[in-house]
């Protein structure tokens, strides 16, 4: 049973009864259909994939610009048992916001970027979107006589994140879609890029005081922004897995990756009216950095060949077999994840509910302007309080029939 309050009358949201009929997403009535989105279609079989293009392209949801966009589907097509080699994490359908919010349209915020003025494109590919939730979350409350606050809530959330190919070492716009609804009134629904970290830097996952430049950023004018992408390092594989000094290998240790946001919607005046900042957490990555290697970019499963590691934890499904990075049966595949619920913070006690913001979560107005994505927040201040939750997904594991890097 819900616990929050929600102006109904403010969504429509029709419901998919088979994989060939479009969600409306959020915050509006199914529009017509008038076309696909930069990030429909992108997606085709390869290797040992079975479903076609055309099975893929059935998952669809119709964004409020009436074009369609790709979104969740199961790593097996139900109908024909065919795999698409990748997973999107989490069923979003099970949420309880599922029946407010709708399906996630992937690639929203990219295609609206330039539309609402800035003079790059930023596209992603299909495989990085990654869905996680929770219902009925148990929240953390700090702050003058938080003690007495017995605070719920329920969130879902998308963000791209790939870990198979170098994009993230430079790259930091990321879209993020988020939603939260607490039994304390707070709430709000974000969908945006938002930058992590520096344009062309990241940081060494087992020392964050190491920075690492490297390289140009695509696109190149990408701003910086809070947080960061803490990315495996050569170095980190070195002291963690390769020659320990206990000489006990830690893959979870050395191959974390951690993508700490720092987002926020704010208004034409710059005033912030709801912020978040969780992280994103994969335990398996198929990549890591090191300025050796060809784009700067190494497979851990490589490492299983090595002779103190074959067999050794990780490595034990590995063996002596020839497995590549891209197999499914490579324990290396980013379907180990789990996301930190850090601080909701709502700064919208004047209102109104809806915002519309240019794709980077900025310019906030009442009304809509073109590139403007439609953002709701609700009336409410909850600047007294320090409400933060704990880990939804710790314990899942994403992997299913046919599941390989890219992922």
């Amino acid at each position: 049973m819900k616990k929050y309050a929600l102006a109904l009358s403010l969504l429509a949201v029709v419901a998919c009864e088979t994989a060939t009929d479009p969600v409306a997403p959020f915050l509006g009535d199914q529009p017509e259909i008038v076309g696909d989105a930069v990030a429909f279609g992108i997606w085709a079989p390869s290797g040992p994939d079975t479903c076609s293009a055309a099975i893929h392209d059935q998952y669809s949801a119709v964004g409020p610009d009436g074009l369609r966009y790709p979104t969740w589907h199961p790593p097996v097509d139900p109908a024909t048992g065919c795999t698409f080699g990748h997973e999107h994490g989490r069923d979003p359908s099970g949420s309880d916001l599922f029946e407010e919010v709708g399906a996630i349209p992937f690639g929203y915020a990219n295609q609206h970027l330039q539309t609402g003025g800035f003079g790059a494109p930023r596209n992603e590919d299909h495989v990085g979107h990654k869905v996680e939730w929770e219902n009925d979350i148990q929240m953390n409350v700090g702050g003058a006589g938080a003690e007495v606050l017995d605070i719920t809530c329920d969130v879902m959330t998308k963000l791209h994140q790939g870990t198979h190919s170098p994009d993230a070492f430079t790259n930091n716009m990321h879209e993020v879609v988020y939603h939260v609804r607490c039994t304390d009134g707070t709430g709000f629904s974000a969908t945006l890029l938002t930058p992590i970290g520096v344009a062309g830097e990241m940081v060494v996952g087992c020392d964050r005081e190491i920075h690492i430049d490297a390289g140009t950023a695509n696109p190149s004018i990408s701003p910086d922004g809070g947080g960061k992408r803490a990315i495996p390092e050569a170095s980190c594989l070195q002291q963690r897995v390769i020659a320990p000094e206990d000489g006990r290998p830690r893959f979870d240790s050395a191959l974390r990756e951690s993508w700490e946001i720092s987002a926020s919607l704010r208004t034409q005046s710059n005033k912030t009216i709801a912020s978040f900042n969780p992280y994103y957490q994969v335990m398996d990555p198929s990549r890591f950095f090191d300025q050796a290697a060809d784009r700067d970019m190494a497979r851990p499963i490589d490492l299983c060949r090595l002779p103190g590691l074959v067999g050794e934890d990780r490595c034990e499904a590995v063996g002596t077999d020839s497995i590549s990075w891209d197999d499914p049966r490579s324990p290396f595949k980013g379907v180990r994840r789990f996301v930190d619920v850090n601080a909701n913070r709502v700064r919208n006690a004047d209102g109104p509910n809806i915002w519309y913001t240019n794709a980077l979560g900025r310019n906030g107005s009442t009304e809509p302007f073109p590139g403007s994505i439609r953002q709701w927040v609700a009336i409410r201040d909850n600047s007294g309080i320090d409400l933060h939750g704990g880990v939804i997904g710790r314990n899942r594991d994403y992997d299913g029939p046919g599941v390989r890097a890219p992922n």
